[in-house]
């Protein structure tokens, strides 16, 4: 029988703003979002020191991140991947987009398990106006309403 496995681990020396089963429920909102019933993602949120060794591990990049996924899935397969949250970025960023460090960190998960179904959004400005922003906010709010904060 199918299902959707979701697990969330934090890193050593991260308090996140929001709990492991928050998160989880916010992935698993996606998940159901886009209709899956087969799936299977983990969730790390992890801090700053983590996140820049994955950046400049695995995408060439100096610093750390507020995201970062990986798709391990084939075409076709059922989705399969890893998402790794920056709990200290997330936090940061949330005053800039008028939104607790909670609901940033459940927005970037959200985000990167979007990112693991195979969407994407244009770099720079674009990217509020994309599909993919557009589908994380829905879900992001359907999750807050819910009472994941």
């Amino acid at each position: 029988m199918p299902e959707l496995v979701v697990e969330v681990s934090v890193g050593e020396g991260v308090e996140p703003p929001v709990s492991a089963e928050v998160v989880e429920r916010a992935v698993r909102a996606v998940l159901r979002a886009e209709g899956l019933r087969e799936a299977e993602i983990s969730v790390a949120l992890l801090a700053d020191g983590a996140m820049a060794e994955l950046n400049g591990d695995y995408l060439g990049h100096e610093g750390t991140t507020d995201s970062i996924s990986f798709a391990l899935h084939e075409a076709g397969e059922a989705p399969l991947g890893d998402v790794y949250v920056g709990v200290e970025q997330a936090a940061r960023q949330a005053a800039e987009f008028g939104a607790t460090p909670a609901e940033e960190v459940l927005r970037v998960a959200i985000h990167g398990t979007l990112h693991v179904l195979g969407y994407d959004h244009p770099a720079g400005e674009d990217r509020a106006d994309s599909e993919m922003f557009r589908r994380q906010e829905e879900i992001l709010r359907a999750v807050l309403a819910e009472g994941g904060r």
